[in-house]
């Protein structure tokens, strides 16, 4: 078998574990999307380095949610300086400021967090201040990864520790799932995790559909109609969602 079929084989079980043995945790996330929605208020995401980028599976996305609000930093992502962004993922008092500057805190809601580690300062300042203003909180991390870290937080917090839901990823400590000779390749944390995140997303808006209130939803902008449905939403939305 080579690596890339070791790979794919790799994935395909991780998620079929993950999605059997989270599927509580799932319920209740999506439960808690659901009431955020119900009580007009916002899903947030928020997460760093690669971890963006399942913050960016959740906003604005063809079928997903259009009352996202995500918390996007460029220092913290990679684009700018890889190195530098895993510096300030590690510096304390940075999720407050950020949290300060995004008006639809005010509205109330829950606050999705994604850090396969669940050890870096911001991921865990930005769910306890998310947590303080008044947000349900759900992580989506690696426990397997958490549970053999030393967390850089100053007082030792873990991500799981500090959200009202916490959902494994079912990922490998390192996250690379494949072993090439003494090399370990193949992040699994990423595909897993959007895997997560969708299925969260078809659960809230079934939900909201049993209770009777709207859960608006993007339209692929490349389909007929789609970019007249999308800019209704955005409209609505950009005066307090900024990346729109």
């Amino acid at each position: 078998m080579t690596a890339a079929e070791q790979y794919v084989d790799s994935v395909l079980a991780t998620a079929r574990r993950a999605a059997d043995a989270q599927a509580d945790r799932i319920e209740a996330a999506a439960r808690l999307a659901a009431d955020a929605l119900r009580k007009d208020g916002f899903v947030f995401a928020f997460g760093t380095g690669h971890s963006h980028l399942l913050a960016e599976e959740l906003f604005y996305r063809a079928g997903g949610l259009a009352r996202v609000c995500p918390i996007f930093e460029d220092a913290l992502m990679l684009h700018r300086a890889a190195a530098r962004s895993s510096a300030l993922e590690r510096m304390p008092g940075l999720a407050a400021a950020l949290l300060d500057d995004v008006d639809a805190v005010r509205h109330g809601g829950v606050m999705f967090l994604f850090s396969n580690s669940g050890c870096n300062t911001v991921a865990v300042e930005m769910a306890e201040e998310a947590r303080r203003r008044g947000l349900a909180t759900v992580a989506v991390t690696s426990f397997a990864h958490g549970r053999r870290m030393v967390s850089r937080h100053p007082e030792g917090k873990k991500l799981a520790d500090v959200c009202d839901v916490a959902i494994d990823n079912g990922g490998v400590y390192g996250d690379a799932a494949v072993r090439v000779g003494d090399t370990a390749v193949g992040a699994t944390s990423t595909v897993v995790g959007a895997m997560i995140v969708e299925a969260v997303v078809c659960r809230t808006v079934e939900l909201a559909r049993e209770g009777g209130f709207p859960a608006e939803v993007f339209a692929s902008a490349n389909t007929a109609g789609g970019d007249e449905e999308n800019a209704a939403l955005i409209r609505k939305y950009k005066p307090l969602v900024k990346a729109l």
